[in-house]
């Protein structure tokens, strides 16, 4: 601890990303990245904008992005956001909806980041407990809070939950901002898109990372009322306001133009999902149900730590959360058919 740290810095516990090693080369299913390239045309847009424009500013307002974005979704431009990632787009959203007097309200089970951003933001926060079978109990949260935040499907479990379950949730808490992470949805969910023009206080937070295979290109999306835009505008603007480059912009346009590559690369993951829950569960693996691009394990008998380790040791990443109530799961990305049939191979050694 540095003595020029003030409070908030010395009080953060800040948040831990999946492990990148760079002393061997190993079969990375631990940081739910896409096995597959971007789309061709991604690249293509990203070499025709590498040119004498780079000395130039980018368009602080990605009009050009929020427009196709809009009509992608059936939305109009002024209700799209967009920044470096959606970490950043969270971020900026605590700050700007999150009221400070009162509890905000997520899951006790979830994405890490969010604690990391309440006590950043000097937020209280009030977890809301899975039930055992890790499902998000959407009726826990009409209690008094200062927002909401519920990621579908959830991380690290990948449980979904129908978007039309949200709207008693929405309903009850017409007076907070509800906040909808949908880092995973188009892994055979569907979005709560739908609910926008319904309800004022929801904002609906996607990324390029996972589906559209750009995690190394940080573009983010948030979709809401005019009004919830303009506020995270607001605080945008009062820190960077370029926070999208030239080349991060022609390849999210492009990647969101070419439908056809991005139906194909997700239906390809589902595949692969779907056949490997089959051979884990011939492996005596409990398996909770995923909408996600990453399956949440349990053996019956080996623990999960030994699993992971025995993995690593083969080459294999995979992500191991030693918390409780989940520090006898394992997440597992969802990798190519033959990333996968590696794993299940080595994993059938363990275990047996």
């Amino acid at each position: 601890m540095s003595r020029y740290w003030n409070k908030i810095t010395s009080s953060l516990v800040p948040y831990i990303p999946g492990e990148q090693p760079k002393d061997k080369k190993y079969i990375k299913l631990n940081t739910n990245e896409n096995p597959y390239p971007p789309s061709p045309k991604v690249l293509a847009a990203i070499k025709e904008i590498t040119n004498d424009d780079l000395r130039l500013y980018p368009d602080p307002t990605c009009e050009n992005f929020r427009n196709v974005v809009a009509e992608y979704h059936g939305l109009s431009r002024n209700q799209i956001f967009v920044g470096n990632g959606s970490d950043e787009i969270l971020a900026f959203s605590f700050n700007a909806f999150f009221d400070t007097s009162k509890p905000i309200l997520f899951p006790d089970i979830t994405y890490s980041f969010y604690k990391v951003y309440a006590h950043l933001y000097g937020l209280q926060y009030e977890l809301i407990p899975l039930d055992d079978q890790f499902n998000v109990p959407l009726d826990k949260f009409n209690s008094v809070n200062g927002g909401i935040i519920i990621p579908n499907p959830n991380a690290p479990t990948a449980k979904y939950i129908p978007a039309d379950f949200f709207k008693t949730t929405l309903r009850n808490n017409m007076n907070q901002v509800v906040i909808i992470d949908e880092a995973y949805i188009d892994f055979g969910g569907e979005s709560a898109i739908k609910l926008i023009d319904e309800f004022p206080n929801l904002l609906v937070v996607q990324t390029l990372s996972k589906s559209r295979s750009l995690a190394g290109l940080r573009v983010g999306v948030a979709m809401g009322n005019e009004e919830l835009i303009e506020g995270l505008n607001r605080i945008k603007n009062s820190f960077n306001s370029y926070t999208l480059d030239r080349l991060g912009l022609a390849g999210a346009i492009a990647a969101y133009q070419d439908k056809e590559y991005f139906k194909q690369t997700t239906q390809k993951v589902i595949m692969t999902r779907e056949n490997t829950i089959e051979k884990l569960k011939k492996l005596n693996f409990n398996v909770v149900e995923s909408k996600a691009n990453f399956v949440f394990i349990s053996h019956r008998k080996v623990p999960a730590k030994i699993i992971f380790q025995d993995l690593r040791e083969k080459g294999i990443l995979v992500r191991y959360f030693e918390q409780p109530r989940i520090d006898n799961y394992l997440r597992v990305s969802i990798g190519t058919d033959d990333e996968m049939n590696s794993f299940i191979r080595v994993l059938s050694q363990i275990v047996d």
